[in-house]
């Protein structure tokens, strides 16, 4: 068996890799071995359930809730919420588990579980593995060991939980929001009742567009990953900035008065800046992946602000974060950690600090966005190549140097391979976009020539 378990969870084709048996083996499978673990020792078990509004979100809830149930879990459901909610209240609810059930950003058809441990963290890579041997043990034929009477687990209705987590989010506000227009694009997914709601209340003027989910519009040509129509509404309502989610609401991407994308990079860069400021960015760092644009981290240089990058991923840029004790992270698409007050990316967050931003300096979000220059970066994905050798090849180690050189300080040359596909990812940035779609091309060139 491949490992079901990927970089956020298990995620596939609702109802074709992702089924109703799955769900509820997984679910049966995490609550003995978190038991294993310990961490039920002494009191009766606690899961919070949650799930973003896609269609088959209905059906795998129904089975992970029975899964869990029926190991002797009691079952707390907060119905359609984003990620970042379901983290926070199985932290603040003192649950064992938090599961949720979302794809993210990918498109309807897909879903997704996704465990929390106790106090809303991520698990441990060693108890994925773990859950993955042990449904597999009993999916061919060994018996679980059931409770029966008084022992099955009891479900109840959370719906406390929409509230509790509006009101954490504005708890955490540095200030008020009175005085501006945002428009707020929900991605018809997780976020599109708590989000409004956060916005509203910190005295934002909202204007809302993709937050009508039907079970299947989530993510369908709004959102995170397709801002054209944010773009446009906020022009349209001349509106201060939007603000943009993707399905599960664990993202944030902005859009300026202008109608001009303000990427995860910016964003970082805005936050970092306040945080300094407020005395809250520990150790004066923020940390990145190796895919932050060079502007960014010359921004930060300037600034007097250490970056530290990571392999791609937000849950390495946690880990980092963790174990060095950062306040601030994150990734060039919009997953921003702000660990004070969340354990994992909180979209609605980090937009309601991006907005408090703007309304506690007066200053535009062009103006404070414009603290980095973005420079231009060219990526090119080169297939049907030997990737394992991109890191040993001198054919290609002389090419990179040469571009490196050619390219100076303002710019930057990245190769890394792909973890899922059989081909090399080519990343050049420069202060020109022709130079480094020139620089880009080449170098896509000796990749296949050295790995073909």
């Amino acid at each position: 068996m491949g490992r079901l378990f990927g970089t956020d969870g298990v995620r596939g084709v609702a109802n074709a890799d992702l089924t109703a048996e799955l769900a509820l083996g997984l679910s049966v499978a995490a609550a003995h071995v978190l038991a294993e673990a310990g961490t039920f020792e002494g009191h009766r078990p606690t899961a919070v359930v949650g799930r973003d509004p896609r269609a088959s979100g209905e059906f795998l809830e129904a089975a992970v809730v029975a899964g869990l149930a029926s190991a002797g879990v009691d079952v707390l459901r907060v119905g359609v919420l984003p990620t970042p909610a379901v983290a926070h209240l199985t932290g603040a609810l003192g649950a064992d588990i938090g599961v949720m059930l979302s794809a993210s950003h990918n498109a309807m058809p897909d879903n997704g579980i996704k465990f929390f441990a106790r106090g809303g963290h991520k698990l441990a890579d060693e108890l994925e593995d773990r859950i993955e041997t042990v449904y597999e043990q009993h999916r061919t034929g060994e018996p679980w060991d059931r409770p029966t009477g008084a022992g099955v687990g009891r479900v109840t209705e959370y719906a406390e939980g929409f509230d509790r987590y509006v009101a954490h989010l504005i708890g955490v506000l540095p200030n008020r929001l009175d005085g501006l227009k945002v428009v707020l694009d929900e991605a018809h997914g997780a976020a599109a009742r708590v989000s409004p709601a956060a916005f509203a209340r910190a005295g934002a003027e909202v204007v809302t567009i993709g937050a009508d989910p039907d079970g299947l519009n989530i993510n369908d040509g709004c959102g995170s990953t397709h801002l054209e129509l944010l773009r446009a509404a906020v022009v349209e309502h001349g509106a201060d900035l939007g603000i943009a989610h993707d399905g599960d609401a664990d993202r944030c991407l902005a859009v300026d008065g202008a109608g001009e994308e303000v990427d995860g990079d910016q964003i970082l860069a805005v936050l970092a800046l306040s945080m300094r400021e407020a005395g809250q960015l520990r150790k004066d760092t923020v940390v990145g992946t190796v895919m932050s644009n060079l502007g960014f981290k010359l921004a930060m240089e300037r600034e007097g602000i250490q970056l530290v990058q990571t392999a791609v991923g937000d849950r390495y840029v946690l880990e980092s974060m963790k174990a060095e004790g950062f306040a601030l992270g994150g990734e060039q698409s919009g997953h921003v950690i702000v660990l004070d007050h969340a354990t994992t990316g909180d979209g609605t967050l980090t937009g309601l600090m991006l907005a408090a931003r703007v309304a506690a300096t007066g200053r535009s979000l062009t103006e404070l966005a414009g603290v980095m220059q973005r420079l231009p970066q060219v990526l090119i994905n080169v297939p049907d190549v030997d990737k394992t050798r991109v890191n040993t090849s001198a054919e290609l180690a002389a090419a990179v140097v040469e571009a490196e050189t050619e390219l100076g300080e303002t710019g930057r040359v990245l190769l890394r391979q792909s973890g899922t596909e059989p081909l090399v990812r080519v990343m050049v940035e420069a202060a020109d976009i022709e130079q480094a779609r020139a620089v880009a091309g080449r170098l896509a060139d000796v990749v296949k020539s050295a790995l073909g």
